[in-house]
Formats: structure tokens, C-alpha cells, sequence
């Protein structure tokens, strides 16, 4: 087993490509077959397994979230950190804070237009802690 955390450094809200950090830490783990689980250790962030050929999809899949939750809605009580507090809570909880990808030949078996992604919910930039941890 081969555990890891990294910090991602976001400029607030948007998805951020993660791919590479992590196909360079299972490559680095010497372990051929398996599993990667990679964890997001917030409540305002998430994990999404995207498209990776066209920003655009990443983009509309924002605006969808966007019009789903809106930021400032006065149905919110907890709203202590800013009018994107609670939507960003609802947001990581509509979507996913982990996930486990297959693990083929010392790489993650992404398909071809595949590609990993912090999903950051707040406005504001955040340092987000992820781990990924790799099984044989």
C-alpha cells in the first residue's frame, strides 16, 4: 500500500486538473494492478471524473451547478463564511468527495477522454488537502 496527501492551491471556484499528480504518484508507487482512492479532506470541495478533450464541458457543468444552487439564496441559515457558504456545501454533497480509479500497467486505467478534477465551490481561493492512497 502507498499513501500520499498533496495540497492544491485553487484561485476559487472552477474544476482543476489533478490528472497528472496523480498518475505521477501511482507511478511512483511500483505497484502494477490495483486501485487508487483519492479523498478530499473539505465540505466545500469536490471530486469530479470528467471530460478532458473540451474546457467548454467543465464550464457547463458550473453554470448548471450554479443555477441548481444558488449562491446567497435566502433559504440558507448557515451562511457565516458568505453568501457561497452553504451552496458550496450543498454542492460537495451533490457530487462526490472520493473516488477509486483502477490501476492497470502502474497507471490509473483512465479512458480516453478522461481526466480527474478538484472541484472547488467556494469563490475565494482555498489550499485543499487530498490523499491518495494506492492498493495492490
Amino acid at each position: 500500500m502507498y499513501q500520499q496527501k498533496i495540497q492544491i492551491s485553487t484561485q476559487g471556484r472552477g474544476s482543476y486538473d489533478i490528472t497528472a499528480e496523480v498518475q505521477s504518484l501511482v507511478g511512483d508507487c511500483d505497484i502494477e494492478t490495483g486501485l487508487c482512492h483519492i479523498f478530499v479532506h473539505h465540505t466545500s470541495a469536490s471530486l469530479m471524473l470528467c471530460e478532458n478533450a473540451d474546457p467548454a464541458v467543465r464550464r457547463d457543468m458550473e453554470r448548471f451547478m450554479s443555477r441548481l444552487v444558488v449562491d446567497g439564496d435566502p433559504l440558507f441559515e448557515h451562511v457565516n463564511e458568505g453568501p457561497d457558504d452553504m451552496p458550496a456545501h450543498i454542492r460537495s454533497v451533490l457530487t462526490t468527495n472520493d473516488m477509486t480509479l483502477p490501476v492497470k500497467n502502474g497507471r490509473c486505467d483512465l479512458g480516453t477522454w478522461q481526466g480527474v478534477y478538484l472541484w472547488e465551490h467556494r469563490m475565494t481561493g482555498q489550499r485543499r488537502t487530498i490523499t491518495i492512497t494506492v492498493v495492490d
